[in-house]
């Protein structure tokens, strides 16, 4: 079982910043693929941004160039880095992360951008 727990989530203006944790309880080597979802009041969950095993990273097309994922191997963690957001960004996003047939998800963290 692997436990995510997000942290970071926040209102902010159009065009700032804010910065998201996943803090994992496994091995973030031990992961095929560890990342970040979002979904939007009434629309489907959709990926963001996404680390393979091999390092692989994808981003969704409305948040490249702005969004950026990274992991911190030693301290078990991944991140988003969120810039010039968006009022389309809001939504509750989520950790995801996937080993063998598992799927895991964390609660879920509120970003909602004023305009």
């Amino acid at each position: 079982q692997v436990q995510l727990v997000e942290s970071g989530g926040g209102l902010v203006q159009a065009g700032g910043s804010l910065r998201l944790s996943c803090a994992v309880s496994a091995s973030t080597f031990s992961l095929d693929t560890i990342g970040w979802y979002r979904q939007a009041p009434g629309k489907q969950r959709e990926l963001v941004a996404q680390i393979t095993s091999i390092g692989s990273i994808n981003y969704a097309d409305s948040v490249k160039g702005r969004f950026t994922i990274s992991r911190d191997n030693a301290k078990n963690t991944v991140n988003l880095q969120m810039n010039s957001l968006k009022a389309e960004d809001t939504a509750v996003y989520y950790c995801n992360a996937n080993r063998g047939w598992s799927d895991y998800w964390g609660q879920g963290t509120q970003v909602t951008v004023s305009s």
